[in-house]
C-alpha cells in the first residue's frame, strides 16, 4: 500500500491508516529467513503519522498469524506475531547525504507517497523468530526410532554411552561396587 502523504506535507497534522497486507512468502523457499513458516491470513497493519511543525513521526502496530514446525519434535506450532514500530518520516531528498546504515531509522517519502509494503515485509523477516518450540519443555524426538517423546516413552534403550566417556563410566561402576561392598 502506498500512503498519500501530500496532505501532511501541505500542513495537515494527522494521518491514520489501517489495512491488511498479504504475505505471499513461500514456506518452501530455503533462501528465505521465513523458511518453513506459513501465514494463513494477511498481516494486519494500523498506525498513524503525526506532523508536528514539519517533523513527521510514524507509529504502527502489525500482527500476523503463523504456522511453523517445532524445532525439537516437528509438531505444528501456531501463534500470532506482533511488532510495534516507530520511525521518522522524511522526503528522500532530505536523506541523500545520510549514511546507508542510518536509513533504516526512516520511512522515506518519494513523490509525496510512502510505500509501506516492502519495508514491512523486510521488517518482519528481520524481527521474526528463527525457531519455535511447541512448549518450553519439549522433549523432542527419539534419536533412534524418531518417536515424539512428548507423547510417551518409545521403549528404545537410552543407556548408550558415548565412547569418549566409556573410561569414566568404568570408573563410576567401580566406585559403585566399592560402595556396595562396604
Amino acid at each position: 500500500m502506498k500512503l498519500d502523504l501530500r496532505p501532511l506535507l501541505a500542513g495537515e497534522r494527522l494521518l491514520t491508516f489501517d489495512y491488511e497486507l498479504p504475505l505471499d512468502i513461500d514456506p518452501e523457499d530455503t533462501s528465505s529467513f521465513l523458511y518453513g513458516v506459513s501465514f494463513p491470513s494477511p498481516m494486519k497493519v494500523s498506525g498513524e503519522i503525526t506532523n508536528t511543525a514539519g517533523y513527521m513521526r510514524m507509529t504502527l502496530s502489525m500482527s500476523v498469524d503463523y504456522q511453523a514446525e517445532c524445532a525439537r519434535c516437528l509438531d505444528t506450532v501456531t501463534g500470532c506475531f506482533t511488532l510495534d514500530l516507530e520511525k521518522t518520516v522524511a522526503p528522500k531528498k532530505l536523506l541523500e547525504n545520510l549514511d546507508e546504515d542510518k536509513l533504516d531509522d526512516y520511512a522515506i517519502i518519494e513523490d509525496g507517497f510512502l510505500d509501506m509494503d516492502e519495508p514491512l515485509r523486510e521488517q518482519i523477516e528481520m524481527e521474526f523468530p528463527v525457531r519455535f518450540l511447541c512448549k518450553d519443555d519439549c522433549k523432542g524426538l527419539c534419536s533412534k526410532c524418531g518417536q515424539n517423546l512428548n507423547r510417551g516413552d518409545c521403549g528404545c534403550q537410552k543407556k548408550e554411552i558415548d565412547p569418549r566417556l566409556a573410561p569414566l563410566a568404568k570408573i563410576l561402576e567401580q566406585m559403585k561396587q566399592e560402595n556396595n561392598n562396604k
